[in-house]
């Protein structure tokens, strides 16, 4: 029987085909779990090339990835900082499947105007950052949390932070507060559920070739990383993929509370 037979899994941003999220929805499918994949409805004048030239559809193309691994898969699209539609998203997950087991934090804008300098940083991106990757994480495992206890058998939950949460950059200062936000969310989740049998921790990737970063160009700090990295490359999307939901299996129960850098040896200092 696999790993995660009978678990379902929901997955934040996993509507990308170079991505963190679909890559982990994918290989939780693997392992057994059903899976629930969001998005916030990308327009699709907006996908990149590659994702146009095989007519991805967003969530409904990573369900069809899911579902071909023979789970159960259910795309929703809805807004992580509305908590009105993050409660009605768990509770048409539990009428369809049933309950809830796993929860992965994912969600997080798309690089974009917040990397600039702080005095050409306005207050609605910088707030539009934080909200989306803390307001997200916190109404999401708001309402998972209260199904977890209500079910009464534990569960897992994995954020996704990035290096960025580890250490501060010129011109990142959105990024950086909001992933350091979501190490600290981590350690308080994991005092407070680990006694209900929830096991929670936080993967800080380096940098990954997904389409966040189609727009880096060769100058940028940020590829020159690749450089600097012992092993001298980015990460894929489904080597975190399959390291977060390795996260979510039972041979991983002991590692709590961790923020664990996923990023060629980049950082190591902590």
């Amino acid at each position: 029987m696999p790993e995660l037979e009978g678990k379902v899994a929901i997955v934040t941003g996993a509507g990308r085909l170079r991505g963190i999220g679909r890559a982990c929805a994918v290989e939780l499918a693997r392992l057994g779990a059903d899976v629930v994949v969001t998005g916030t409805g990308r327009n699709p004048d907006s996908f990149p090339d590659d994702e146009k030239s095989v007519n991805w559809r967003d969530v409904e193309s990573t369900a069809e990835q899911i579902r071909a691994e023979g789970r159960q898969a259910l795309p929703l699209v809805f807004d992580v900082t509305n908590p009105g539609e993050v409660e009605t998203a768990v509770r048409k997950v539990v009428d369809t499947l049933g309950r809830v087991d796993i929860l992965v934090n994912n969600s997080a804008v798309a690089r974009g105007e917040d990397r600039t300098p702080i005095e050409q940083l306005t207050p609605e991106i910088f707030q539009r950052v934080v909200d989306v990757k803390l307001r997200g994480a916190f109404l999401c495992t708001q309402a998972v949390v209260q199904q977890l206890y209500a079910q009464g058998e534990g569960g897992k939950i994995v954020n996704v932070s990035s290096v960025a949460g580890k250490r501060g950059s010129a011109k990142t200062l959105a990024y950086n507060a909001a992933n350091f936000g979501i190490v600290g969310m981590t350690q308080s989740m994991a005092r407070e559920f680990g006694p209900h049998g929830i096991n929670v921790n936080c993967v800080c990737p380096g940098p990954v070739d997904t389409s966040r970063m189609d727009a880096v160009r060769p100058d940028d700090a940020v590829t020159a990383q690749r450089d600097s990295s012992p092993v001298a490359r980015w990460g894929t999307d489904e080597e975190v993929g399959a390291f977060i939901a390795y996260l979510c299996t039972e041979a991983a129960s002991w590692i709590h509370g961790q923020s664990i850098n996923q990023d060629g040896g980049t950082v190591m200092e902590h």
